[in-house]
């Protein structure tokens, strides 16, 4: 990473020798008790995912960070041609990415093709069976753009509390305006103004156990 990065790229300290958290947001990444562990129960299970996976099915993402959620996915598809899409508004370096995945054993063998695709600026890119767009910029201006129409989303910007831009109610909106009927969410809050976004944009919401130290996370399913 450059000495002054420009302001639309991720801003990062490190901590505990490998824990990359953004000085914009003053967040961590990754759940500091396992972050593998945290994708896996919040936005695989919390989409009954890999059980819905079919040819095709859409992936979306809210905040790509280092790409763990993506290599999680890549890791649980079975080989299932799937497209994800992410948005992300400060991308990380791919130096960044490479320390921060070093966490993370267990990734490692879908990590090489991955951190090329990094280091080349490309956003669109295969990884496995997933067909993979990483959308940069306010997900605020870029959402409402794009064609697409999920079938799970990711809701994993930084905490509500502070990042808010990431979860306010015309955002869910979109959320919801960009989802296939009968498709889901998940996110590791439980928030009240963001269950009450998405409840309004359309969502059966649910709360549900957290992982690790966090109580509660939320889950919903788009109403017909």
């Amino acid at each position: 990473m450059t000495d002054q990065p420009s302001p639309d790229t991720a801003v990062l300290e490190w901590r505990d020798g490998g824990l990359p958290v953004s000085r914009q947001f003053d967040d961590p990444y990754f759940s500091l008790t396992d972050g593998l562990a945290e994708t896996r129960h919040v936005f695989l299970a919390g989409n009954d995912l890999p059980g819905r996976f079919v040819p095709g099915f859409q992936i979306a993402e809210l905040g790509f960070g280092t790409g763990l959620n993506l290599l999680a996915t890549a890791l649980a598809s079975g080989g299932v041609p799937l497209r994800y899409t992410s948005f992300e508004a400060f991308p990380m370096a791919a130096d960044d990415i490479a320390r921060a995945l070093l966490a993370f054993p267990e990734v490692a063998p879908m990590t090489p093709a991955f951190l090329t695709a990094c280091a080349a600026g490309a956003r669109r890119f295969a990884l496995g069976s997933l067909e993979v767009e990483v959308i940069i910029g306010d997900a605020r201006h870029t959402l409402p753009r794009w064609a697409g129409a999920a079938d799970a989303w990711y809701l994993d910007g930084f905490s509500p509390a502070k990042n808010p831009e990431l979860w306010g109610a015309d955002l869910m909106a979109e959320v919801a305006a960009h989802t296939a009927t009968g498709g889901s969410f998940a996110t590791y809050t439980a928030a009240g103004f963001v269950r009450r976004g998405l409840q309004d944009a359309g969502f059966e919401v649910e709360r549900r156990k957290g992982h690790g130290h966090k109580r509660h996370m939320s889950v919903g399913v788009k109403r017909p």
